[in-house]
């Protein structure tokens, strides 16, 4: 299988920074969004730290001879586990760095990333961002969101309009930073040709629809590169209230190239 990516990161039109961070990691087969917070620009402190240690860690752990800093799950396979451990690492040092001065304190980041082997794909995260499949025309959340939208979901029979106006919706309940350890969520999924994984943060899937993510992609698939800057145009045009970053991968058959 051979894959494109492609990622793209905008201030908005309401922030006066940056807070997000990708990384795109191609020989690892490595894709992360992270969407940090915390005051006095501690955030694009807290989601760089992240993306570096993840990115870090996979360069090591290609080591087999590398001693991992968790044990893995063991009811995950190696490629899950170690996507979970990469974060949870991360998530140490976000926390530790948030515990050493006064203008870190309260730091931390979302995560979303994928990491594909073997004709499949590993999906972790923790918080809001997202991971979403585009196959044969539809598109399908990977991810349920840390937040107290999706607990109170949980809770209570909630209609698509008290939805749309919940009052907390950017409130999440799980980060890294927040402790010194989380719980990654993580999931694996055979890859297809065709398939496109979108990774974003909130700034992207709090303005659209995810039907109007489906359209671009399929009309602007064939160029990641100006499908991304198409997402992120299109979420200024809806308000740009935060921060936005994409990230596409797209598997394809390599006997077609």
């Amino acid at each position: 299988m051979k894959l494109r990516y492609a990622g793209a990161t905008d201030v908005g039109r309401k922030r006066s920074h940056n807070e997000d961070r990708f990384l795109v990691q191609p020989d690892d087969s490595l894709f992360v969004v992270c969407d940090g917070m915390g005051g006095h620009a501690s955030g694009e402190i807290a989601s760089q730290l992240a993306v570096d240690e993840i990115g870090q860690f996979f360069r090591q752990s290609a080591d087999a001879d590398v001693t991992w800093p968790y044990k893995p799950d063991r009811r995950l396979s190696d490629p899950e586990g170690r996507l979970a451990v990469g974060i949870k690492w991360a998530n140490f040092q976000v926390f530790d760095k948030a515990s050493t001065a006064i203008q870190f304190k309260g730091m931390g980041t979302t995560c979303v990333s994928v990491h594909v082997f073997d004709s499949k794909i590993a999906i972790a995260h923790v918080g809001d961002s997202r991971c979403y499949r585009i196959r044969d025309g539809r598109i399908e959340p990977m991810t349920v969101d840390h937040s107290l939208l999706e607990e109170y979901k949980k809770l209570a029979q909630i209609t698509e309009e008290e939805i749309k106006n919940f009052p907390h919706k950017n409130i999440i309940v799980r980060a890294l930073g927040m402790k010194d350890t989380v719980a990654v969520d993580t999931r694996v999924e055979e890859l297809r040709a065709g398939d496109t994984y979108l990774l974003c943060c909130d700034g992207l899937s709090g303005e659209m629809e995810d039907s109007e993510m489906l359209a671009v992609v399929r009309e602007q698939g064939h160029d990641l590169d100006r499908c991304c800057k198409e997402l992120i145009e299109r979420a200024n045009r809806h308000g740009g209230r935060d921060n936005v970053t994409v990230v596409l991968v797209k598997a394809e058959d390599e006997r077609k190239h």
